[in-house]
């Protein structure tokens, strides 16, 4: 099918400006069709391949760049526009030539929070929007339960100006390397933008770090998806950085939304990260899967949109409207919602005979409570030597740690494991873990990770979950520790997983500070002096003594998801 190509068309707006946009319309169909639409940061270029598979099978499809980017008119500030703006983009589309009147959004990442931006303002005329990867802004990102990342730098040097700066956003090497350098200064969180590139912006997600107004005004409320009635298609992976915001849109909407715009929502989560919930693969960061894997992402957006907006077939992979790919058994399994996923919690108790610190002096996790002696490490964030900081920059962003790794971080974490597992055993849903943990500082950063520890010693990450202790309470205000007296530490925010554990493989806990963890060096820092995290220096910097107690007074356990095996 021949495509009529239209560039630097302007879509005007309530306040006057106007957005440029390019169209992909379908040249030889003489009715009027629906219309796809992606609304994003990223210059419309980037959305080509997609523009022409839309448009050869009967979509128009126009990408648009956001205010202040690309050709477009104004200023660009992240997460502040789309709501109004994708609101007076559908309702123009619904009224040109090649439009029927029905439209729909498309786009992974920040292009999936202009979905649920625009549809939290309910434009008349948007049939469905289909968010992969979307953020839930202030939860995940630019921050995670609280705690920056120094990627946040990273992606503000992408969206720099007005053009895309891709060539040195993709240098992974580089960006390492300023990482590492700001990681071993000492200087403060605030000053790792260095070259200014997103000073504006950068200072002042920095003067937020609660999960306050100022972020929660970014996302749809309560009443927002009570409202919400359109068919929605969620996707996310279960390595995507932003499972957590993808997931969160996800269960805001099923509780607040009525039954019909319930059973409209589908959810699709896969075995990938951030980058296969738009190009799926088999093989990423260490980690292999089976074919099947491997979907072909353009063939099922575009019988969703069929589905929804042509009265097509319902795309034959939607079988019930969860469908969760369980790692290790390599398939697709299907449930009615995501609760669904988890048969049962099992509760495994902390215990330990020794200080547990070291893989090879591990302690337990088992069904019986706990009854031995604290276990503790000592985390000093102002000591940046020692072979720690090169295994954390080999292990980031892998699925797959050699275990040789875990001896660059003997004596600085604390480590649990199960006995072998003596059957194939399903996981599937949330881990939870409530640990009795003391420090003698007013704050700390704390990490934990759920891996399956193979026959050979390999550790395969599951899950992760963070808590800065001043956030131990709530994520909307801060409360610094004034007792050296043990307080329940409630980590419920892990990510979602879906794997079988080999009969003969173990699990393994890990609780470190985020400063030493594998693959920490890549997070905010921490000083523990319990003043403005992101303007503390080394200067500031104090150590800190964790103790994590599993005693009858004080059950620290985690609970394990199993699956629901069909």
């Amino acid at each position: 099918m021949e495509i009529d190509f239209r560039w630097g068309i302007r879509i005007p707006l309530r306040d006057g400006a106007n957005l440029s946009a390019t169209a992909y319309i379908p040249k030889s169909q003489n009715e009027k069709t629906p219309c796809i639409f992606a609304l994003t940061p990223y210059v419309a270029d980037r959305c080509h391949e997609y523009g022409v598979a839309f448009a050869t099978r009967g979509f128009a499809f126009v990408v648009v760049d956001v205010r202040g980017r690309g050709n477009s008119d104004g200023r660009f500030h992240p997460f502040s526009h789309e709501s109004d703006d994708g609101y007076d983009v559908v309702e123009w589309l619904a009224q040109q030539p090649f439009c029927n009147g029905k439209v729909a959004m498309w786009g992974v990442s920040y292009l999936a929070h202009s979905q649920w931006a625009t549809a939290r303002a309910r434009p008349p005329h948007l049939a469905t929007i289909v968010p992969a990867a979307a953020p839930f802004v202030g939860f995940d990102f630019p921050m995670r339960n609280n705690i920056f990342c120094p990627f946040v730098v990273r992606w503000l040097t992408l969206i720099a100006g007005r053009s895309s700066q891709i060539e040195t956003f993709s240098d992974g090497e580089f960006w390492s390397s300023k990482f590492r350098e700001w990681h071993v200064s000492g200087r403060s969180f605030s000053e790792i933008d260095s070259a200014g590139v997103g000073a504006p912006v950068f200072q002042e997600w920095l003067a937020h770090p609660e999960l306050n107004d100022y972020w929660e005004k970014r996302n749809p409320t309560a009443a927002d998806y009570q409202k919400i009635n359109i068919p929605i298609l969620t996707i996310t992976g279960s390595y995507d950085d932003d499972q957590p915001g993808a997931l969160k849109h996800y269960t805001e909407h099923l509780r607040n939304a009525d039954p019909e715009a319930q059973a409209s929502h589908y959810l699709i989560i896969g075995p990938w990260d951030h980058k296969g919930t738009r190009i799926p693969s088999s093989e990423f960061g260490g980690l292999k899967f089976g074919s099947a894997s491997v979907i072909d992402m353009k063939k099922l957006h575009l019988e969703w949109y069929s589905w929804v907006l042509c009265n097509g077939p319902k795309p034959e992979f939607l079988e019930k409207r969860v469908a969760y790919y369980v790692m290790g058994v390599e398939r697709w399994r299907y449930a009615d919602s995501l609760d669904e996923v988890t048969e049962k919690h099992e509760t495994l108790f902390l215990d330990s005979s020794c200080n547990a610190t070291d893989a090879s002096t591990a302690g337990t996790l088992e069904a019986l409570p706990g009854t031995g002696q604290p276990d503790t490490y000592v985390y000093d964030p102002r000591k940046t030597d020692g072979p720690e900081v090169d295994a954390e920059a080999q292990a980031d962003g892998n699925s797959v740690v050699d275990p040789q790794l875990m001896l660059a971080l003997r004596g600085r974490q604390l480590v649990y494991h199960t006995a072998e597992i003596q059957r194939d055993l399903e996981l599937g849903g949330f881990f939870r873990l409530r640990a009795w943990i003391s420090i003698d500082c007013p704050d700390t950063d704390l990490y934990v990770s759920v891996h399956e520890i193979d026959r050979d010693g390999r550790m395969i990450r599951l899950s992760t979950d963070a808590i800065r202790a001043r956030y131990r309470e709530r994520l909307s205000a801060s409360t610094l520790i004034q007792t050296a007296d043990p307080l329940l530490y409630d980590f419920r925010n892990f990510t979602f997983v879906s794997r079988q554990i080999k009969r003969g493989h173990r699990l393994r806990l890990i609780i470190a500070p985020m400063g030493r963890l594998i693959g920490a060096t890549f997070t905010q820092k921490n000083y523990n002096g319990g003043g403005v995290v992101s303007l503390e220096s080394s200067d500031q910097g104090r150590p800190v003594t964790v103790r994590l107690f599993h005693d009858a007074a004080h059950l620290s356990a985690l609970e394990v998801p199993l699956g629901r095996v069909e």
